[in-house]
């Protein structure tokens, strides 16, 4: 699932990516990333003939750096899935901290799933089916390691820490308090923990 793409793709992807944190697929327009670029909306169409395009690109993007900074997570911190669990939630706590991402693009698609393309749907659908069989696959190795309840079923536990994950993100927001993620996504993984 590899997405390449040239310089200026890539800058429009990333742009995309803020407005779509910022606001949804129904939040931004092409106007709105040409404003943002510094490019005429023709050039974007250069790029990206239509929005659902873009967004699909942007989402397999993300979908794909996931995974990666996942991967790479776990590889550098080691067979220890409290720290992978905390590294995970760390990650977004900094993001929505220092603003470079208060919102994963995917929650906001996901609440606009009825309104959006049925290809970004199933690529969002595929972003959530891919963090909760990570998130699942830690977990029970933090049961095997005697990290966390012995009794918590690690699927169920892994769609409610994503599920507390992404609502912490719009508490967040909404209070506009971004210790409030951290306060938390604290409790959620403590709660899991023996």
């Amino acid at each position: 699932m590899t997405v390449e793409l040239s310089p200026r793709a890539t800058e429009l992807a990333e742009h995309a990516r803020q407005l779509l944190a910022a606001g949804g697929y129904n939040g931004f327009s092409y106007a709105d990333l040409s404003e943002k670029v510094g490019i005429g909306k023709a050039s974007i169409h250069h790029h990206f003939p239509s929005k659902a395009d873009l967004v699909l690109t942007v989402v397999q993007r993300h979908r794909q750096q996931s995974a990666e900074g996942l991967a790479a997570m776990q590889q550098h911190i080691g067979d220890d899935p409290q720290a992978q669990l905390n590294a995970y939630v760390d990650y977004w706590a900094r993001c929505i901290r220092d603003g470079s991402s208060t919102m994963c693009i995917c929650a906001m698609l996901a609440a606009e799933a009825p309104m959006i393309p049925p290809e970004i749907a199933a690529e969002v659908r595929g972003y959530f089916q891919d963090l909760s069989e990570w998130l699942a696959a830690v977990i029970s190795q933090g049961q095997a390691k005697a990290q966390f309840k012995p009794e918590a079923v690690a699927p169920v536990e892994a769609l409610t820490l994503m599920s507390t994950v992404h609502g912490a993100m719009l508490t967040a927001r909404a209070l506009g308090d971004p210790e409030a993620f951290q306060t938390i996504v604290r409790a959620a993984v403590h709660r899991l923990a023996v």
